[in-house]
């Protein structure tokens, strides 16, 4: 495994984190603690998990995988070996079970945290994320922006301020942000270096081969700034795989069972896919593994945050770590997407 900082923090984190939103939903409890022990057995000390995992969405599995990886660190006693992240939700009608529909106000991002620990059976977290912006922008794939300042909400100070109370209390170790603008970054920073409160030390896009949109505008930030990028959807919902090629829907895969993925998908992202798989196998690798080591190997990425729903999957994605892309790969990765461009939100 490799090793790097969060931001310009103490806290080491590996190069792969273990993502988990399929906890709950996709995987049973006793199937989310074998993923941990391995990843954590092959050098993985970076976890991620948000409030309303796991997804899809539902009142009755809210919190549900938090409370899974609590009874983990329960049974293992490995709390202050791993850096543990969550995120607080930002507004949202489609959550109305959670806290009446959340927020990013003082009150809502103290309860979040609180409600956290208890699910995750601990009296603090490494990182605190928020999962998206409380004001009308464009993330989650949006696109055609439209200027809607009397929707803003709550402002980013007054979330900001609350999370700055939370890591003076000790509650909170590192303040990050998650589907944020160029924007919404300066803010934090600025207000943080106002009013002498915490940094956000990262920042958890979307990044895949399909959508490298995060090289316009953030990478500069997680380069000048050291708001390094957890980079979330590295295989686009597995597509990357190639596993859906020719309209093939695998049992109990991702998008087989649930239709709201659709996001990566339509007639672009097949031929691309189709050209990356070829391009993997004409150099005899896994496309899954040549999808992750170009994302790992990213100067502005702190982490990678992998997800997989059976163990055979998690071994694959885990290896691929140790892959370094030859030269020529880089160059045809670069080919491909000269001509198929962030073809995908």
């Amino acid at each position: 495994m490799r090793y790097t900082t969060l931001g310009r923090t103490d806290i080491r984190v590996s190069r792969i984190c273990l993502g988990t939103m399929t906890f709950g939903e996709q995987n049973t409890e006793a199937e989310a603690h074998a993923q941990l022990d391995l990843a954590f057995e092959r050098g993985v000390n970076f976890l991620d998990t948000a409030e309303m995992y796991p997804v899809p969405p539902r009142a009755d599995t809210q919190g549900r995988t938090e409370s899974y990886i609590g009874t983990w660190l329960r049974k293992t006693g490995l709390r202050d070996r791993v850096v543990l992240a969550t995120k607080v939700a930002g507004p949202a009608d489609w959550l109305p079970y959670l806290r009446g529909g959340p927020r990013l106000s003082a009150e809502h991002v103290h309860r979040a945290l609180e409600d956290s620990l208890r699910r995750l059976q601990t009296d603090y977290v490494d990182l605190y994320q928020v999962h998206w912006p409380e004001r009308k922008t464009n993330f989650f794939g949006e696109l055609g922006y439209v200027h809607r300042p009397q929707a803003d909400g709550i402002p980013i100070e007054e979330t900001l301020e609350a999370l700055a109370g939370l890591v003076a209390s000790g509650k909170v170790r590192a303040i990050g942000v998650s589907n944020e603008t160029p924007w919404g970054v300066m803010q934090y920073l600025m207000l943080a270096e106002r009013n002498g409160w915490p940094r956000i030390v990262s920042i958890q896009n979307p990044y895949n081969l399909l959508n490298r949109s995060f090289e316009v505008g953030l990478a500069e930030f997680a380069h000048r700034e050291a708001v390094g990028l957890l980079a979330y959807s590295p295989l686009a919902f597995g597509v990357l795989t190639g596993k859906y090629l020719g309209g093939a829907r695998p049992a109990g895969a991702r998008l087989t069972r649930f239709s709201r993925f659709d996001r990566y998908s339509g007639p672009r992202v097949e031929r691309a896919v189709a050209r990356y798989v070829e391009l993997a196998r004409r150099y005899a690798l896994s496309p899954a593994q040549m999808a992750l080591a170009y994302v790992n190997d990213r100067p502005f990425v702190t982490a990678n945050i992998i997800g997989a729903t059976n163990l055979d999957q998690l071994r694959e994605d885990l290896a691929s770590i140790d892959l370094d892309l030859p030269p020529e790969v880089t160059a045809g990765i670069e080919a491909i997407h000269a001509e198929c461009p962030n073809i995908a939100p």
